[in-house]
């Protein structure tokens, strides 16, 4: 079928094929990986979105199946009663036969800690058959919603299949929403909220000595802001940081945005729209707490994991954090979960990407503990 390879004058690589299918290929570089070449070769555009695993689309079918309005349409009042991803993952449970409220041995205690504006509700994951003797280690967990929807019930998967996994205190913590309180308002709650745990966790059982950060989404993005500001006024650093698919930059025209700009069930459009709710103008998009790729300082971060979705806006987000995380010297383990969606991480019932997603963090995290 292929009989040569040429080089033209003008930088571009001319795959010649057989003349029974009578066709040339141009790739626009020679630099191009051979993946991509490949697909040329089959007819596939390379730079064409890649559709969700098997386990993924089940997913988003139920979802579907749940007549969801589109939230970039939407008020944030009635974005809040919209059905969610982890609605989906639910009735994909049912459908199995598999209860979506089992406690998977885990306990739970609704409290509330001091906010930076007043107490807020937070949620503290036990495992069954702790002992108060022996402390156990602490994750301050923060839920994603673009900072205008969701809350801890939502996200009630991730943190209590983190308990479980790690053997740890998993402290959930609620923060205000916008619009109804802009930024920073979220970011100095989820700060509160890690001074609060560094004083309280041993009335939980938890070692305040070994405390890891982990955020999904919009909550990644305030892992990170608390970690860094722990740095810049001189708590103790967070022994670890898992960032699930974060919030990192405000450049909306990077290689996942573009490809993945129409995806499910996070889209450009909600991004846009969220950041509208959340910010106050221009003026906060130079924040380095919300541009935390084109303006953070990353030294002296503690040990962190990445975990991406492909098929998801803040892919490259994410690509982007891991490499300037590495230039400033922070140990990293980052990866891209193919097939999965954003929104995948707390589906380790549900779809293979997700529990080899959760295995990972609890493994880096257990190695930090």
């Amino acid at each position: 079928m292929l009989v040569v390879l040429t080089y033209a004058q003008t930088g571009k690589v001319e795959v010649q094929l057989h003349p029974l299918f009578c066709e040339t290929v141009v790739l626009e570089s020679i630099t191009k990986p051979l993946s991509d070449i490949a697909d040329k070769l089959m007819g596939k555009d390379p730079d064409a979105p890649n559709i969700p695993d098997g386990d993924m689309q089940r997913v988003l079918d139920a979802l579907a199946s749940l007549n969801p309005l589109p939230i970039e349409t939407l008020t944030p009042d009635e974005a809040r009663l919209q059905p969610t991803p982890a609605d989906g993952a639910a009735k994909v449970l049912r459908e199995k036969g598999m209860d979506p409220n089992d406690p998977l041995g885990v306990e739970t205690q609704d409290i509330t800690y001091d906010g930076a504006a007043g107490p807020l509700p937070a949620r503290v994951y036990i495992p069954e058959g702790s002992s108060p003797d022996k402390p156990l280690p602490v994750i301050l967990y923060f839920h994603g919603g673009g900072f205008v929807i969701a809350d801890i019930d939502v996200y009630d998967s991730s943190p209590r299949a983190l308990s479980k996994l790690v053997n740890a205190v998993v402290i959930s913590a609620e923060y205000r929403h916008a619009p109804e309180h802009k930024f920073p308002a979220a970011h100095d709650d989820a700060f509160a909220a890690y001074r609060w745990v560094l004083a309280h966790a041993a009335q939980y059982g938890g070692d305040p000595e070994r405390v890891a950060l982990v955020g999904e989404s919009a909550g990644g993005n305030l892992a990170l802001a608390t970690a860094i500001e722990a740095r810049d006024v001189g708590l103790p650093l967070p022994v670890h940081q898992v960032l699930v698919y974060p919030v990192a930059g405000v450049n909306m025209e990077t290689e996942s945005y573009i490809k993945y700009a129409n995806a499910k069930p996070l889209n450009k459009a909600m991004m846009q729209w969220f950041v509208k709710h959340y910010t106050n103008g221009e003026q906060d998009l130079q924040d380095p707490r919300i541009d935390a790729i084109g303006k953070a300082d990353l030294h002296g971060l503690p040990k962190t994991t990445l975990i991406m979705a492909e098929i998801d806006p803040l892919c490259s987000d994410g690509e982007i954090l891991a490499e300037k995380l590495k230039d400033a010297g922070v140990e990293v383990n980052s990866r891209v979960f193919e097939g999965a969606t954003h929104e995948f991480f707390g589906m380790a019932l549900v779809t293979g990407e997700a529990k080899l997603a959760g295995t990972m963090a609890a493994m880096d995290l257990r190695g930090s503990f």
